[in-house]
């Protein structure tokens, strides 16, 4: 299914607003890469913006008004970003924003939503986003130190102690390899080669050869960009045969598909969204994950991942906010900040005014790649 254009966008707005005499719609922006390097982020997180919008609004909408999307295709552009925000504040008026997809973006945008007080609910990981805590600011992808910890926990029960990294020259390549090193030494992991590489590469093999040079045990290759898949193609052409694991943005299949047989055996932590279905029956996000899951890959025919999750939760936590307290955006933002025990499908989420994420380390699953699919390890 096609995306609109902003044009299209526009006059569709218009076509879904409410009859006259009635309320206006609430009208909810969205900073999102479409298309781009980013676009296995942006893509599904404004299909699942637009699945959700269409199913509230055919119920009646939120507080009884109707919602109006307001799309912005960022590309994947910082720069494209703060022009967009500034766009959905000042002239669009929009109540609050989803997104953007990458860390970078929402770090451009960050202080503009900030400022304008408007709600903004980012669906990147980086835990700048959060920290320091900007009171109009939040996010529900995971904490990067929480992937990390899970990732050398694992690492310390399967005897590895000496890893090569690699990393993407974004903001969620930045923060996570600053974050790894950091955390590394308390793991007891010692890292003996650090590479960058450019998100947009087709081809890294000079940077996977100076990486194998290093004599390590494993690789953790860390990017939310489709270069992450070339990483791991390169190393087993280059004849690797150690452990490759991966950050919590390999999370959708379409990276599997990319690294071909290549990617067999990868471990990563993942939302529980890519192994819903495994899930025990008792599990709290279960019903919520598998709602999700079927809604989405029915109406779009492809598979959910969690980078849609992740909006899906943004979209669901303002809605749940704005039913509670109505549509006041300082008591939405307050209503957000409260909410505890909520269940999306990245995980259960508890906010407070100093934790604008809400989630733990046991937002995540270690997951691998078996046959090509996404499996719960040592399943």
């Amino acid at each position: 299914m096609r995306l609109p254009t902003p044009a299209l966008a526009a006059a569709l707005a218009v076509l879904l607003a409410a009859p006259a005499g009635a309320e206006e719609p609430i009208k909810i922006g969205a900073l999102l890469s479409v298309t781009g390097p980013a676009a296995f982020l942006g893509a599904p997180e404004a299909r699942t913006l637009e699945m959700l919008a269409e199913a509230l609004n055919a119920k009646g909408g939120v507080a009884g008004r109707r919602v109006v999307l307001v799309v912005k295709d960022t590309g994947g552009s910082p720069e494209k970003a703060i022009s967009f925000a500034k766009q959905l504040i000042d002239e669009e008026q929009v109540f609050a924003i989803i997104g953007p997809a990458t860390s970078g973006e929402t770090l451009a945008v960050k202080a503009i939503a900030d400022e304008a007080k408007t709600p903004l609910l980012s669906c990147a990981a980086a835990e700048a986003i959060v920290n320091p805590v900007a009171r109009w600011v939040f996010k529900t992808a995971q904490k990067d130190s929480d992937a990390i910890v899970q990732v050398f926990q694992h690492m310390k029960r399967a005897g590895i102690a000496r890893i090569g990294v690699l990393s993407s020259n974004t903001g969620f390549g930045k923060a996570g390899r600053e974050a790894i090193a950091k955390l590394a030494p308390a793991q007891g992991i010692q890292i003996v080669a650090d590479e960058v590489y450019d998100k947009a590469a087709t081809d890294l093999t000079a940077e996977v050869t100076k990486v194998k040079a290093a004599n390590m045990q494993a690789i953790l290759n860390w990017s939310i960009e489709p270069a992450q898949s070339i990483v791991i193609k390169n190393a087993r052409q280059l004849g690797m045969r150690i452990p490759i694991f991966q950050s919590h943005g390999f999370a959708n299949i379409q990276y599997v598909r990319a690294a071909g047989a290549a990617a067999e055996g990868v471990v990563f932590p993942a939302s529980r969204i890519v192994v819903a279905e495994a899930l025990p029956a008792g599990h709290p996000q279960k019903a919520v994950l598998v709602a999700y899951k079927r809604a989405y890959e029915a109406k779009y025919g492809e598979d959910a991942s969690a980078f849609g999750a992740y909006a899906h939760d943004a979209f669901t936590a303002l809605v749940k906010a704005i039913a509670d307290v109505g549509p006041d955006r300082e008591k939405v933002r307050g209503a957000l900040e409260g909410m505890k025990g909520f269940v999306g499908t990245t995980g259960v989420f508890s906010f407070s005014p100093t934790d604008h994420n809400g989630l733990g380390v046991d937002a995540f699953e270690m997951v691998t790649v078996k046959d090509g699919k996404f499996v719960l390890l040592g399943r």
